[in-house]
């Protein structure tokens, strides 16, 4: 029996992080993963679909060129070698998460590992041979896949998730993505911009629903001027893959009507990969398909720790990365606070792109709370006209009384490299006024939010 001072079950963006950071606070430190190292994160889902939209933007600008007074004839492209590319990035970030292994001498551990009582775990790998390591402190790093609806079955041919999209062998004409959130917004963006006739069911009564609602009808707005057809308050109550295509039957508040395609995508969110992997061995407490955890990650039972999308948080990348770094800082015995979950970025990279921190307007109303909400369109922002780019806005949000940014949102390019501002600002509890005196440079997409905020206050210059 090998023997380490913590045990990460699961290498993606949370596990990886966590084991690294575990390493550098001198712990003896080893890792199980069963796949690829890097996790869906890198694998199949932020890195290779960021490749694959970055492609079909370019392939935008190019159709487009004529609008930047260059010429640019015969534009097509190779559906094939834009999927090629998007898994060459893929595999080039799982061989640098191999070297941070190495790096940090953190033992890896290739199999499935299925967690025991007593603070072990065992590992199967591919030849069907089990060894059982111990640990001081066991932290479970499992993640999540594409959650399946009944209505929706998934056989990874005609009814597909997210990781078969990104490996299409034939581009198809037509798609149904059902689902708008992250995923689905991304999906949809990239097959149309390809050329795919795309539709978009969603159940709710507005895309990206978590979204504040103007960020909500703004991405519409564009979305369908970029020929995406969209269908809210709709719900897709079977498909029948009986024949050559798919017909998928879509109940909506007029009736039922058929939407023919060739691939129905469903990104209905995720489901977590909490079975079979021992915590009914451990006992190790969970309601709702999550794992139960406090403040700092620790489980019902000592020794056991869970982050990431297996745990109550937000199911992104980077709350997983945080939440490993947080927990095994607070086994160093280090002062940690718990992580503020009121202030984690989303990002959907669609375009126009979005991104937005905080409370929307609808949840601060409902609060109670006098606000003061400044908003500031791409449009009057000479770095978006000179860019091309002029869709979207910047929509802040205060507490009338006390200067507090209780929440920002934005949509157009280049947004989710901008909302860190907000970010770090709410973090420090920086005021209104104290980002309007804050001088932005000129003329960058980043004034916006110090015109956003001058809006908020009546001393907007450029509206």
């Amino acid at each position: 029996m090998s023997n380490f001072d913590v045990i990460v079950l699961g290498s993606g963006p949370g596990g990886y992080v966590t084991a690294i950071r575990a390493s550098q606070l001198g712990f003896k430190t080893a890792i199980i993963e069963k796949e690829n190292l890097g996790g869906v994160c890198l694998n199949w889902g932020c890195i290779p679909t960021k490749a694959l939209l970055k492609s079909a933007q370019v392939f935008e600008y190019l159709k487009h060129a004529g609008d930047y007074g260059l010429s640019a004839e015969n534009v097509d492209k190779d559906f094939d070698a834009v999927v090629k590319r998007s898994r060459s990035v893929a595999d080039g970030m799982s061989k640098g998460v191999q070297f941070l292994m190495k790096k940090n001498k953190i033992e890896v551990l290739n199999g499935y590992g299925t967690l025991q009582a007593g603070k072990k775990v065992s590992v199967k790998d591919a030849d069907g041979k089990e060894t059982e390591y111990s640990a001081d402190h066991i932290i479970i790093a499992t993640g999540a896949r594409s959650r399946e609806l009944p209505s929706l079955p998934q056989d990874g041919k005609k009814i597909i998730g997210y990781r078969e999209a990104m490996t299409l062998k034939e581009q198809p004409k037509k798609m149904v993505v059902v689902g708008s959130g992250a995923i689905g917004i991304e999906f949809a963006y990239f097959y149309n911009a390809m050329g795919t006739e795309v539709t978009v069911v969603e159940y709710l009564p507005s895309i990206v629903p978590v979204e504040d609602e103007d960020i909500s009808k703004q991405l519409e707005r564009s979305l369908k001027k970029a020929g995406i057809k969209i269908k809210t308050s709709a719900e897709v109550t079977s498909v029948d893959t009986s024949g050559e295509g798919v017909k998928a039957t879509v109940k909506t508040a007029k009736g039922e009507e058929i939407l023919e395609a060739d691939i129905v995508l469903s990104a209905v969110g995720i489901k977590t990969n909490i079975e079979n992997i021992g915590l009914e061995n451990v006992g190790i407490s969970t309601d709702r398909d999550k794992i139960l955890v406090n403040s700092y990650y620790q489980t019902n039972i000592p020794g056991y720790y869970a982050i990431g999308d297996v745990t109550p948080g937000q199911a992104l990348a980077h709350v997983a990365s945080a939440e490993g770094i947080l927990c095994v800082e607070k086994i160093a015995d280090m002062h940690v606070e718990p992580l503020d979950y009121g202030n984690i970025p989303g990002c959907t990279y669609c375009t126009p792109e979005i991104a937005s921190v905080g409370l929307t307007e609808k949840q601060a109303k409902e609060k109670g709370l006098d606000i003061k909400v400044g908003k500031f369109p791409f449009s009057a922002s000479g770095k978006a006209k000179a860019a091309g780019t002029p869709d979207g806005f910047v929509k802040v949000i205060f507490d009338a009384k006390y200067g507090e940014w209780l929440g920002c949102h934005m949509i157009g390019a280049g947004v989710t490299d901008m909302i860190a501002e907000a970010v770090v600002a709410r973090k420090l509890e920086t005021t209104g006024h104290e980002i309007l005196k804050a001088v932005h440079p000129h003329p960058t997409m980043s004034e916006a939010v110090m015109e956003a905020v001058a809006a908020a206050y009546d001393e907007v210059i450029h509206l």
